[in-house]
């Protein structure tokens, strides 16, 4: 439920119409006085009939003076608020000093507060507001040289940390480049070194290409490694040499080549490299069926 201040806010501070009333025959929109010291809205027959009277008619709610030219569609907030930025910007511009300009941040934060003095007084339209605009032009004429140099010294350190900034992005974007260049590639080696330990599993080839096998030990295999207990087994992990020793690998006949590919592709008994390469083929085939 609206409170008292909020209804009579949106109502006509002469007759108290609301826009949306169906009395509101003409629909008419509620003009504010945007003075500061009111705020009060009126609907256009009010203002037309007041007004064809004299020039200027005084606020039934506060007494505030209204005339043509402080009347507005927008509410009093809206036209503070511009009103705000417009003199912020203004004097901002005049008093532009930074810390480095004071002896001590006390000084400092003296002179920020002065400042924001002087643009409360005007942008409220205090008793002082005219004392104020008038300090406020006679330091940007008689500050004229030092105030150039501090915005010129100021215009240099936003250029520079543009250029910085610039410079930073254009720097992510060439590693985002690259990264995604690594991972294209990375993806390729993977499918490349799955396909062909596939096919050593099928008899069709003895080996992996040496290639492809140190691009998988040096290139991207600290990217796949896990963390914590158990991450070891995925990496270097060997088969465990029996206490009577193992033969080392001798190139079979091709009559026991086509025993091996009748029997399913089988490995020849007791060599610790080809025990060694298949466990790893067998690993890798397991935890990166994914790529």
């Amino acid at each position: 439920m609206e409170s008292d201040d909020d209804a009579d806010s949106f109502r006509c501070a002469i007759c108290g119409i609301r826009e949306g009333d169906s009395s509101n025959l003409t629909q008419s929109s509620l003009q504010t006085n945007a003075t500061v010291r009111c705020g009060h809205q009126f609907c256009m027959p009010c203002v037309e009939r007041e007004l064809s009277r004299k020039k200027v008619f005084l606020c039934p709610t506060c007494g505030t003076e209204v005339k043509r030219v402080t009347l507005s569609t927008r509410t009093l907030d809206d036209v503070q608020c511009e009103k705000d930025t417009s003199w912020r910007r203004k004097v901002l511009k005049v008093y532009n000093k930074g810390e480095e300009d004071f002896p001590s941040l006390v000084d400092y934060n003296n002179y920020l507060e002065e400042v924001e003095d002087i643009i409360y007084a005007i942008v409220n339209e205090e008793p002082n507001a005219e004392e104020c605009k008038s300090k406020f032009k006679k330091h940007g004429v008689e500050d004229k040289n030092q105030i150039d140099i501090r915005l010129s010294r100021r215009v240099a350190q936003d250029r520079m940390i543009a250029d910085r900034i610039a410079a930073q992005q254009r720097e992510a974007e060439q590693k985002k480049r690259e990264h995604l260049e690594e991972e294209k590639m990375v993806k390729s080696y993977k499918q490349r070194y799955k396909l062909e330990a596939k096919e050593v599993l099928f008899g069709r080839r003895e080996e992996v290409s040496k290639k492809l096998v140190d691009a998988r030990m040096q290139g991207y295999k600290d990217k796949l490694r896990p963390t914590g207990q158990g991450a070891s087994y995925l990496h270097g992990s060997r088969v465990r040499e029996p206490s009577e020793g193992m033969q080392k690998d001798k190139k079979p006949t091709r009559e026991e080549y086509l025993k091996r590919q009748s029997a399913g592709g089988g490995i020849p008994a007791r060599s610790t490299q080809t025990h060694d390469r298949n466990w790893q083929l067998t690993v890798s085939t397991l935890f990166f069926h994914h790529v």
